[in-house]
């Protein structure tokens, strides 16, 4: 996928710290994109409508229409059938950073291409004031 240009996408100073330490010597280009290309900003100074880690929110799938409700975690986390979805999936890295209203495209691993729009943020961290999660 081509890379998001600033301004796009937001991420907290520790979902990026986090977010690196991922990395740890693996091959995640996609990962690596976002970080290079994605805005920082101090944790107490995120927006309330962007997605950050442990955000809850819910999208409309592209080509369905079908409403969801998600939970963005880190992969020790995920249950996707239970909506929490990894930041080291497709949908997880096409996700993080993006306010609501903002559609996400990414690469799934069959080669298709899927998308959502952010439909509602629902819950994000920051914003209760919570900003170690």
């Amino acid at each position: 996928m081509p890379a998001k240009i600033h301004g796009e996408r937001m991420l907290t100073e520790l979902d990026h710290v986090r977010l690196a330490k991922l990395i740890d010597g693996k091959s995640l280009p996609e990962l690596e994109d976002l970080l290079d290309t994605t805005d920082v900003v101090r944790s107490c100074d995120v927006a309330p409508d962007v997605i950050t880690m442990y955000s809850q929110f819910s999208i409309v799938d592209a080509h369905s229409g079908q409403r969801q409700e998600l939970t963005l975690c880190y992969p020790r986390d995920a249950a996707p059938a239970a909506g929490f979805v990894s930041v080291l999936s497709p949908v997880g890295t096409g996700l993080i950073g993006l306010r609501a209203g903002a559609t996400a495209k990414w690469q799934m691993p069959g080669g298709d291409e899927g998308g959502a729009r952010v439909a509602e943020i629902l819950f994000q961290p920051e914003a209760h004031g919570d900003y170690t999660t």
